[in-house]
């Protein structure tokens, strides 16, 4: 079943972005800093070790910080956690379910990313975006990637967005346009029903990485 969004008022946005999907972002403010000691998604990448993605935990992401790290500030929301990767909500989301992709290690454009790390971005690309769709109940969405300041990548760390599109009400091309690209009205992550989504998808994260586990034991026992 969906979880239905329960809509709040909006309230002022967080001083370090978790997202650069907005082409009205400025990429010259100075707090978008390229070095590795204040880029926020490397920050979330060392407060949160790294846990198997078919167990879970079953409380909140709290449970997962490293005693020996600041909690990153707006609170983060984590929905995978891996050797290699992590991924959580988008503290200002396009829709509801919104969530972010990065690698651990410090990349600044995909071109930059290990072939490892490469491969485990698809794997997971795949396992989010059908975890996302299950819980939201959507079932269209982006998958969107922007490299630099001029294609407007605000976080210097290499990151894919998953983003839902319900059906739009209104067809017209500039509607879906604008919507298609960012351009709509964003507000900030409510922390309660953060806090439920993400357990949520982190919990269907587990079953969609047990049922490919299944379909390739199948694959491999046809081939023997």
């Amino acid at each position: 079943m969906a979880l239905s969004r329960v809509l709040k008022p909006a309230r002022t946005a967080p001083p370090l972005p978790q997202s650069d999907f907005d082409p009205g972002v400025n990429n010259n403010n100075p707090q978008n800093d390229t070095s590795i000691p204040t880029c926020p998604f490397c920050h979330i990448a060392s407060t949160y070790p790294p846990y198997d993605p078919s167990s879970p935990p079953a409380a909140s992401p709290t449970t997962l910080l490293n005693p020996d790290a600041t909690s990153p500030q707006p609170s983060t929301f984590i929905v995978l956690s891996t050797k290699d990767l992590v991924a959580f909500l988008d503290i200002m989301p396009l829709s509801f379910g919104h969530i972010l992709l990065c690698t651990r290690s410090h990349r600044e454009k995909l071109t930059d990313v290990s072939p490892l790390e490469a491969g485990e971005l698809g794997r997971y690309l795949r396992v989010l975006s059908a975890a996302v769709s299950r819980v939201t109940g959507v079932q269209d969405w982006n998958v969107v990637q922007n490299n630099g300041a001029a294609a407007a990548q605000v976080v210097p760390h290499m990151h894919f967005h998953v983003i839902p599109r319900p059906e739009l009400k209104d067809k017209g091309r500039e509607r879906f346009t604008s919507t298609m690209f960012g351009r709509g009205q964003r507000e900030d992550l409510d922390e309660e029903e953060a806090e439920v989504l993400a357990e949520r998808i982190r919990q269907m994260v587990k079953v969609v990485v047990e049922e490919e586990e299944k379909v390739e034991a199948k694959t491999q026992n046809a081939k023997l």
